[in-house]
């Protein structure tokens, strides 16, 4: 089970949110401070409060994000745009403003850490029947030809080949691919799908979920 350290001083809301995480098969390590946050080790994704007593919760993401590339996603009641913008600029991969609820938190740390493992997994290319995508040099082809991208149609692909077969929201495409605070229309995702069914030459490998989203779909001929 995936290891998450929670760091979190205010325990009405570390117990019962530790809790509900290992009721959906985290396992969750609670530190009150950052002090103890960064001379924690082992874990695989960190949710960090950012008004810590001692040190400032940005410094803490700061710390983190130097020493490692492990997932990192923000959970404080600071929602303000200057703040998120500097929580995500400090490294973070997500940020989530009280209150929140379980189920969107926990997609949240799915999908970040389906990211984060594609970007550090095997040396090799992905292979989803007739696509292989090669993170490290981000370069796609498609049924044995080198398909040539936008880097925002290669991180399009990628980001739905985290999770082959899963629907992906809207939202969370736009989250992910574009950026969290993201004004523009969802048009876009849109325009970026179309162009990239037209260079891999068959439309059926990127399925639309109606009012929903998108998926990958695994063509093996």
């Amino acid at each position: 089970m995936p290891l998450l350290l929670l760091v979190e001083d205010d325990d009405a809301i570390s117990v019962p949110l530790a809790e509900g995480l290992r009721r959906e098969g985290f396992e969750v390590l609670t530190v009150r401070d950052g002090a103890s946050a960064l001379a924690a080790t082992g874990y695989d994704a960190v949710l960090l409060d950012l008004g810590l007593p001692d040190i400032d919760g940005t410094e803490v993401c700061r710390a983190l994000r130097e020493r490692s590339g492990v997932p990192i996603i923000v959970i404080s009641a600071r929602g303000e745009e200057a703040e998120r913008v500097s929580g995500l600029e400090l490294g973070a991969d997500d940020y989530l403003v009280k209150p929140f609820g379980l189920r969107e938190l926990v997609a949240r740390i799915r999908s970040v850490m389906r990211r984060r493992q594609g970007q550090v997994g095997p040396d090799g290319p992905q292979r989803i029947g007739v696509l292989e995508i090669d993170r490290r040099s981000r370069r796609v082809r498609c049924r044995g030809h080198e398909v040539v991208l936008t880097a925002r149609e290669f991180d399009l692909l990628a980001f739905l080949a985290d999770d082959p077969g899963a629907v992906v929201s809207r939202q969370d495409i736009l989250d992910h691919v574009w950026d969290p605070l993201w004004y523009g229309t969802t048009k876009t995702i849109d325009v970026h799908v179309a162009s990239l069914r037209r260079k891999l030459g068959d439309p059926k490998l990127i399925e639309t979920s109606r009012g929903v989203g998108f998926r990958l779909v695994r063509i093996d001929a």
